[in-house]
């Protein structure tokens, strides 16, 4: 198993507030969860917070474009997602500041539904998790941090690879699965594959424009 444990971390810039905070808010929801698993109450949780594509394209619930960030599926899914957002987002903030990280990460959130909308716009089952965003989180660290070392754990064995490479495999692991799961019975996978590579464009996108700040802060640093 290959897990991404650290990076090179930016020096100075701003303090990652957010970064951390939507790591604590979604583990506090998640125990949240939890709890309800151990009632009848979670399946009531899980529709009425869940985004179901149908219901946003029919026009309601897209509060839930935003309460499903923060829902989980289980161990593994929280667990994953939280050590990536960990890892990748904040160099992120830390270099463009935290007003425009948190819009960054919500709009992320809301190309990756998007994304996985478009492709299943009748789709009843519900879907949850982070991944959109800390998809678009990865594709904009991509741009700004190509040449950052990412620390991993391959089996038992720490070792350290470019933040290009790394990035560059997940996101062709993520177009291939997406391709193999638009069939008949791509919903019965239970990944929202679209919706990773959807956040993960978008993030590309922005990370071009936050190169700018990233630029900015070098000047400043060798000054």
């Amino acid at each position: 198993m290959i897990f991404p444990i650290g990076d090179d971390q930016v020096k100075g810039g701003h303090f990652p507030l957010f970064s951390y905070a939507f790591i604590a808010l979604n583990v506090l929801v998640f125990v949240y969860q939890l709890q309800l698993m151990q009632s009848s109450q979670f399946d009531g949780f899980l529709m009425e917070y869940g985004a179901i594509p149908a219901a946003i394209t029919s026009g309601s619930d897209w509060h839930t474009l935003f309460t499903s960030m923060f829902m989980h599926g289980g161990w593994g899914h929280i667990i994953g997602n939280m050590l990536f957002l960990w890892v990748f987002a904040d160099n992120i903030e830390a270099t463009v500041g935290s007003l425009k990280f948190i819009l960054f990460y919500f709009i992320g959130g809301l190309a990756a539904h998007a994304a996985h909308i478009f492709f299943y716009p009748e789709s009843i089952i519900p879907t949850v998790g982070a991944s959109g965003a800390i998809a678009a989180v990865m594709g904009a660290y991509l741009v700004m941090f190509p040449k950052s070392r990412i620390k991993l754990w391959v089996i038992v064995f720490p070792v350290r690879i470019p933040a290009l490479l790394f990035l560059g495999f997940w996101i062709f692991q993520q177009f291939s699965s997406g391709m193999a799961s638009l069939s008949a019975l791509a919903e019965e996978v239970g990944v929202a594959w679209w919706a990773h590579i959807g956040g993960f464009l978008f993030g590309v996108v922005a990370g071009v424009y936050f190169r700018q700040f990233k630029l900015e802060a070098a000047i400043r640093h060798s000054v």
